[in-house]
């Protein structure tokens, strides 16, 4: 018998993604007022790689954010003591690969209007592992992800991020290691 670990690994994070928005929002109704989300994101990419690894198509994203560690409170450089946590999705369009990530994000704000943002963590997959078509070589189904954004702020609930994003193994398993690097908009909604 020969296991599937790329399902087993897809099973793993859908049940812990449903944990974790469940734990957080009974965490959130435990205390009266509070959001269950501090940041809600939509918003779309395409891929910036070049030959044979480059993605078609568009890829729609959803991210959520949540502050359990007090970012709202912070002020200035104080803010990177207190990160965020993200728990997204970038859905593939032409056969490509959809990504379920989660991990921490650091904020910055220069100013009322001006942000820049960093992001990393882990994502699961569906793209090809070893490559029988177009599309990049991943290799395993968990990889790194990490992303860079710089945002402005048009009130205090509404804002627009370009970002950049980058998924790969970083050679700790097996397998080819193209990466997925994707770039888009993102409009957010803060609570």
């Amino acid at each position: 018998m020969r296991l599937d670990f790329g399902r087993i690994a897809l099973r793993f994070l859908g049940m812990a993604s449903v944990t974790a928005v469940t734990a957080l929002s009974v965490a959130g109704s435990a205390t009266a007022g509070e959001q269950i989300f501090d940041e809600l994101r939509f918003g779309v990419s395409t891929s910036v790689q070049s030959g044979h690894s480059r993605e078609d198509g568009v890829f729609p994203e959803i991210t959520a954010l949540f502050d359990p560690f007090g970012y709202d409170a912070a002020v200035g450089w104080q803010q990177l003591l207190h990160p965020r946590i993200h728990l997204g999705t970038s859905i593939g369009t032409s056969g490509e690969a959809t990504q379920f990530f989660t991990g921490f994000t650091w904020t910055v704000d220069f100013n009322e209007k001006l942000f820049t943002e960093a992001g990393f963590g882990g994502v699961i997959h569906t793209g090809d592992l070893e490559g029988d078509s177009d599309g990049p070589e991943l290799g395993c189904r968990v990889l790194f992800h990490e992303y860079l954004g710089a945002g402005y702020r048009f009130t205090r609930n509404w804002n627009v991020m370009a970002q950049i994003a980058h998924s790969s193994h970083a050679n700790l398993c097996d397998g080819p290691n193209d990466g997925m690097t994707r770039a888009g908009l993102q409009i957010g909604y803060k609570f």
